[in-house]
This record gives C-alpha cells, structure tokens and sequence, in this order.
C-alpha cells in the first residue's frame, strides 16, 4: 500500500511539474509589460481555452500532490 502511494505520489508531481512547464510566461520583460497592458485593456486574442485548461489541469494536480503528500505521510508515520 505504501509503495503503491508513493508511486501515484511521483507520478502526479511529475505530472505537476509538466503542467506548470506547459503554461505560458505572463510577460517577457518590458516589452512584456507593455503588451500585457495591451491585452488587459483590448482584450487576449491568444488561445484562451487551452490556458484555461492548463491552469486548471495544475490547479487539480497541485491539489491531489497535496493530499496525497499528506496520505503517505500518515501511512509513513503509522508504520
């Protein structure tokens, strides 16, 4: 059960490590800075929906790292 957990464990941190990896900077520099005003006032014309997906992908993925740290520290501890 233990080593079960860890390895579910590994695999979403790594999985969390790639979604944080996937998603796009929110600015590069001062250029950066200048057209992240542009976007805010007019509008992002970029692919919103796959943002929206990565950032909710890393949201659950952080969640259930979270969790499952805690699990198999009580398993751990229990042992």
């Amino acid at each position: 059960m233990e080593l079960a957990l860890k390895i579910i464990l590994v695999i979403a941190s790594l999985g969390l490590i790639a979604a944080v990896l996937l998603q796009p900077g929110k600015s590069a520099g001062l250029s950066g800075a200048i057209s992240g005003g542009a976007e805010h006032l007019f509008g992002k014309q970029k692919a919103r929906g796959l943002e929206l997906f990565l950032s909710r992908l890393t949201m659950g993925l952080a969640a259930v790292f979270f969790i499952l740290a805690l699990v198999v520290a009580f398993v751990v501890k229990a042992h």
